[in-house]
């Protein structure tokens, strides 16, 4: 009898199946006779026959995954309301009766509801199950469950429902303290695949040992949290190491929380400055309420040196902190560039503590916000923050409560507050201290309402400022520039003094000399062409220009609106703009200000028998360029031509323009002829005075006559 060949010998690790599957397929085959034996005593198998499918049978069909969103389309408060009801019959559970209200309140239901509050509601697992028809079909931007008694099953539920759904952005889930392992693995889940979600509130829930590297893994994996409020959560230990490391790697968690954590002043510390050495997207990081210590504080320090950019707040309220961590906290604050509010308050620092801290504080230049409340100061700690508040420009908040400061400290601060100009808020203790002397305590009073009134001036100066950076941003390349001198700078101020009065100096926002000229010959180019087409300048020598100085109307007073070709008040200013893209056209803008307290305004000069010298040219304009000014004897004779602007020309021939270079008219007496003998000596000094008269008096008899 012929025994089949045999394709392949079994496997060394055939079993008693395989026996029993080789003996099947050889009866099949139909042979009548089993194989000889092997020297074991084994049967061996028989051959092997594996066959497929053809490729498209593999497949049989296909299920698409379910939408989350499928009960969601054009759903109503009764259709929510129902499902509600019905899942709470299914579940035997009872109804949450402020959970109705709620949703028969709401209206907009295609966008995000603004709440679902279920704060203080007992919730169990069957509770939290039925809450699922409400998610489903809802969503929100913030879902309150504080102190809804959550336990592992109940937690595990809800959290997976709010990431499958992406119910909300912002969770609360404070004061649950049995949520356990499991419930913290599902937050963990659904803290690393809900894209959302942004605000975490888990303030007294404790994160322990056990849960602690699921939530860890999931901030240092994809997370899309922002805000994480950890606040009694037994932190302390191994939990604030996995958390500190795993946000080494975060860079979009911006503020975090960990208050009442009983954080140590060695491992803990130690954690958070290496935290601050690696993570430099981290914004505020809230530590009050710990045992940091001074030596804690060390390690914080080391950290903030490496803060170039990321950490603006730092909050270290009530963490038993000296002078001595002070001394740490100085020598680190002038390597933080991007610290904006520091909060020391209710830490023993001590006057001492605070002189340590003042030379740091200086030299940062970028602390807004400063918090010292009950931190042991009394007169001597007030001078060292009144130096410090003297020397900052940028300083916004000040919090002093709740020290010893009396009627020296506050003397000290007053004094700061006339030289800061920046300083919006000082928080002091409203009633005074008491004082040996019974006087000092009405001086107190006093001092704090004078501290006060700084504040709000500051507020006036800071909100004007304001305005007139967003006038400048609105209008491109600006530039402000002071009324034209009469005389070289060097005389200007001997002039004003012979003269009897005041010398006009320039405005306070006004620019430099180099920026002025350019814009002067630019605007007398510009009047020239503008004469030109008026036709009232057409014969007017090229070489003598006359500069247009038209003041702005919005710098005089209410009735010191006149019109352009008026002359103008020594104070006045005028804001010139150079438009992109047309070359070097320069136009003249209002600028809303309050004007100064003046006398009234000059009145133009008339001669009326012997000529005067006439004005020189102002400084800003070339020595080649010379005034159009007639001579007082050929004034009649010869008519001045009349000027583009509107205006009644001047008694002795003079244009209006002129007006405005022209000094106030003195008294009469002795102070009008030392008025007259200065102008003659500045004449005398100028280089070419000779020649200047000559010029103009050519330039007089050139010009055109029309009738007045």
């Amino acid at each position: 009898m012929e025994i089949p060949p045999q394709e392949a010998p079994p496997g060394p690790g055939a079993d008693a199946d395989a026996d029993a599957e080789s003996e099947e397929a050889s009866t099949e085959a139909g042979s009548s006779s089993a194989a000889s034996p092997p020297s074991d005593g084994r049967l061996k198998a028989a051959a092997k026959r594996v066959t497929f499918p053809s490729d498209d049978d593999i497949v049989s069909g296909a299920v698409e995954p379910k939408d989350p969103w499928r009960h969601a389309q054009n759903v109503t408060v009764d259709e929510v309301i129902s499902a509600y009801r019905q899942a709470c019959q299914k579940l035997n559970c009872r109804q949450i009766p402020k959970l109705l209200r709620q949703l028969q309140e709401f209206t907009d239901l295609e966008q995000r509801i603004n709440c679902l509050d279920l704060k203080g509601e007992k919730l169990d697992y069957k509770t939290c199950e039925a809450l699922e028809e409400v998610f489903k079909r809802l969503q929100f931007k913030v879902v309150d469950l504080e102190q809804t008694s959550l336990d592992e099953d109940g937690a595990s539920a809800l959290f997976d429902m709010i990431e499958y759904y992406e119910s909300a952005t912002h969770l609360n889930i404070s004061f649950n303290k049995h949520i356990g392992t499991r419930g913290w693995q599902a937050a963990a889940h659904m803290m690393r695949k809900t894209s959302c979600l942004q605000y975490l509130d888990a303030r007294n829930t404790p994160l322990l040992d056990h849960s602690a590297p699921f939530v860890a893994r999931a901030l240092r994996i994809r997370s899309s949290l922002t805000v994480l409020h950890l606040e009694n959560a037994s932190l302390s230990g191994r939990p604030l190491m996995l958390l500190a490391t795993a946000l080494k790697m975060n860079m979009n968690l911006r503020e975090l929380y960990l208050a009442d954590n009983k954080l140590n002043g060695l491992q803990d510390s130690a954690q958070l400055g290496n935290l601050l050495k690696f993570n430099c997207s981290l914004q505020i990081l809230d530590l009050r309420n710990n045992h940091v210590l001074d030596s804690g504080l060390a390690y914080i320090c080391e950290g903030l040196k490496e803060q170039r950019k990321g950490l603006v707040t730092l909050v270290l309220w009530n963490n038993q902190l000296t002078h001595t961590g002070m001394a740490f906290l100085g020598m680190a604050l002038p390597h933080t560039q991007s610290l904006e509010t520091l909060n020391l308050g209710h830490n023993p620092i001590g006057n001492e503590g605070v002189r340590n801290l003042k030379n740091g504080l200086i030299s940062n230049r970028s602390v807004l916000r400063l918090g010292l409340a009950s931190t042991k100061l009394t007169c001597e700690g007030a001078v060292a923050v009144a130096e410090f508040i003297a020397e900052s420009p940028r300083l916004l908040r000040l919090d002093l409560r709740e020290n010893e400061i009396k009627t020296g400290g506050l003397m000290a601060l007053s004094l700061a507050l006339k030289v800061n100009h920046s300083l919006l808020r000082l928080d002091l203790d409203r009633e005074p201290k008491k004082e040996a002397v019974k006087s000092f305590i009405e001086t107190q009073k006093a001092l704090l309402a004078e501290i006060q009134n700084g504040c709000k001036r500051n507020f006036v100066l800071v909100r004007e400022r304001e305005e007139k950076l967003q006038l400048s941003a609105s209008m491109p390349e600006i530039t402000i520039t002071a009324p034209q001198p009469l005389e070289e700078p060097g005389d200007l101020p001997a002039m004003g003094a012979q003269n009897g009065g005041p010398s006009p100096g320039p405005g306070p926002d006004s620019d430099s000399d180099s920026d002025s000229d350019g814009e002067e010959q630019e605007e007398e180019e510009e009047d020239q062409q503008d004469q030109q087409k008026d036709g009232g300048g057409a014969d007017q020598s090229p070489s003598a220009p006359c500069p247009a100085l038209v003041p702005s109307m919005d710098s005089l007073g209410p009735g010191d609106k006149s019109p352009p070709g008026s002359p103008s008040s020594p104070t006045e200013q005028r804001i010139s703009v150079s438009s992109p893209g047309r070359g070097h056209k320069v136009f003249v803008v209002t600028r809303v200000e309050s004007p100064p307290e003046r006398p009234e305004p000059p009145i133009p000069p008339t001669f009326v028998s012997s000529p005067s010298p006439s004005p020189p040219s102002p400084p800003a304009s070339p020595p080649s360029q010379t005034m159009d000014i007639q001579d007082p004897e050929s004034s009649e004779a010869q008519p001045q031509p009349e000027p583009s602007q509107a205006g009644q020309p001047l008694p002795n021939g003079l244009k209006p323009e002129f007006a405005l270079a022209l000094p106030p008219e003195p008294s009469p007496g002795l102070e009008a002829k030392g008025g007259s003998c200065s102008l003659e000596h500045a004449l005398h000094r100028s280089q070419g005075a000779s020649k200047l008269e000559e010029l103009l008096l050519e330039a007089s008899q050139e010009a055109p006559r029309d009738t007045l």
